[in-house]
């Protein structure tokens, strides 16, 4: 990729590098080096083991000041919310991070579940490059402007409420019946598994939701199910 196009992804990110060697990094997947053994880069999985500890760090620090009211358990299902896969995967994808992601030919054609999980680890990697280029407050003002407009909408839609707890409850008080959960499917290698998973009320499959682990798969079906049953939170 050329200089000029490393250039307009600052201008995004709206970061100038001083070790521009360190956003690079940052956009490399592990897969571009095997297909690409001589490039005088490394992949970003280290910057994304930083990246997400410093995220951690930023969001929690952002939470406990904005929400001063709100117990340690509102706060953490409110983190949950936001650094998850699909949030980060989504921020990153509004900042057009697609467009320079340095891949594999096949990796390159990955999409759904996998392209957002390349996705929220690459918006990881970013923090860890900025952290280590300018510091924890050039990481902050970034996390701030990128991720943190995202939380607004998450609390005011209450997403980040225990869907499957919320199902049960209202179908015990308006059908009598405990909900059950049967995993329909499951694919992909270990590493990026994909289950399906089907919620019933008695007999009925009321919906279906999708994960990455049987947990998130049994939470996407319960949010499908509560919009079926038109159950609002």
């Amino acid at each position: 990729m050329s200089e000029s196009n490393w250039q307009k992804l600052e201008a995004i990110l709206g970061v100038k590098f001083n070790d521009l060697n360190l956003l690079k990094q940052a956009l490399t997947h592990r897969s571009y080096l095997n297909e690409n053994k001589t490039a005088d880069i490394a992949h970003n999985e280290r910057l994304e083991f930083l990246g997400d500890a410093v995220l951690e760090l930023l969001v929690s620090d952002h939470l406990y000041k904005q929400y001063s009211e709100a117990n340690e358990g509102a706060l953490t299902v409110y983190r949950s919310a936001l650094v998850n896969t699909v949030e980060l995967g989504l921020t990153a994808e509004a900042l057009g991070v697609n467009d320079y992601l340095l891949l594999s030919k096949g990796e390159a054609r990955d999409t759904g579940r996998a392209r957002q999980v390349i996705l929220a680890d690459t918006y990881e990697s970013i923090i860890g490059a900025i952290y280590l280029d300018q510091g924890y407050a050039t990481a902050e003002s970034f996390v701030r402007r990128t991720l943190f407009p995202r939380l607004v909408e998450i609390i005011k839609d209450a997403s980040w409420q225990d869907a499957k707890s919320f199902f049960q409850e209202k179908a015990q008080e308006v059908v009598g019946v405990t909900p059950r959960y049967e995993v329909m499917s499951q694919t992909g290698p270990d590493h990026d598994k994909t289950f399906v998973v089907g919620i019933y009320l008695n007999e009925e499959l009321v919906a279906e939701g999708s994960g990455p682990s049987k947990q998130e798969a049994e939470q996407a079906a319960a949010r499908a199910g509560l919009k079926a049953r038109g159950w609002k939170r």
